[in-house]
């Protein structure tokens, strides 16, 4: 195997298990601290994994909140390190320079490794994403490092997926970042599932009429400070209690294109198990 010499920060972030773990205790590679800043990396807590995630772009932010919508998903980990030996190795048959800066060789990482287990899929399964604007795809260098990563993958049986923002659809994203949002700094889930059956009759009483509106009519019939029934009505939504076609853009969703959950009760009792 070819020989290579790490710089001194790469051997603490080995020391410091950075990569490891999963869930609350994973810790990423990379952390928005490590980089200059660029003023577009974010960290956001994660509902999934109760821990903060580091995303470095904004794309990285659409993609974490695409995958954290995704029912299936059980687990997100951000900025995951390639196994360095595995990656000289590919390197080496593949006939491509191994990234290093300095004479010091560089650890790889991809931007997500997920798991995924649905009910009706084939069992619980692991997949990686590469988050990369479609303008670096015209790199030389940057395809041949997506190259090595993509043979990375492969040699592990995990499936591998390059996004780049024409995957990304931004009206969804737009309305998971105002869930997301609602989802922070609303009250606790359980003070808004006992609300719900007053938004649920406010909305089927006004179907035609936007969601401003109503909220605006529960607060005037509750005393409510202006614009609370409409955060409730977000935080609803947040939770799936209250759900919508995703696609449509939030300003254009009216009282009847807001549904119910089919089964509040079981909704109910699985943020309860997670408290």
């Amino acid at each position: 195997m070819t020989d290579y010499k790490l710089d001194n920060r790469t051997r603490k972030w080995i020391k410091e298990e950075r990569g490891k773990g999963s869930g609350r205790d994973y810790h990423p590679w990379l952390t928005v601290r490590d980089l200059p800043s660029q003023g577009r990396s974010h960290r956001v807590m994660g509902h999934l994994t109760q821990r903060t995630h580091h995303l470095l772009s904004d794309m990285e932010l659409a993609a974490f909140l695409l995958l954290e919508w995704n029912p299936a998903v059980t687990d997100i980990r951000e900025q995951f390190p390639l196994r360095l030996e595995d990656t000289l190795v590919l390197a080496e048959e593949a006939n491509i320079r191994h990234p290093e800066i300095g004479g010091c060789t560089q650890v790889m990482s991809t931007d997500f490794v997920i798991d995924i287990s649905a009910p009706s899929g084939p069992g619980p399964q692991r997949m990686a994403i590469q988050v990369k604007a479609s303008s670096d795809l015209k790199d030389p260098r940057t395809v041949e490092k997506l190259e090595l990563e993509r043979r990375y993958w492969q040699r592990k049986e995990v499936s591998w997926y390059l996004v780049t923002e024409k995957q990304i659809p931004k009206t969804v994203v737009n309305n998971l970042e105002l869930l997301y949002s609602a989802r922070v700094q609303g009250e606790s889930p359980e003070v808004l599932f006992n609300s719900l059956p007053t938004y649920l009759a406010s909305l089927n009483a006004n179907p035609n009429s936007r969601l401003p509106e109503v909220g605006m009519l529960i607060d005037q019939s509750y005393s409510l400070e202006p614009g609370t029934a409409l955060a409730r009505l977000r935080a609803l939504m947040a939770l799936r209690a209250l759900t919508f076609d995703i696609s449509i853009p939030w300003n254009q969703l009216v009282a009847g294109d807001i549904q119910v959950v089919e089964d509040i009760t079981l909704l109910r009792a699985s943020y309860a198990a997670n408290q």
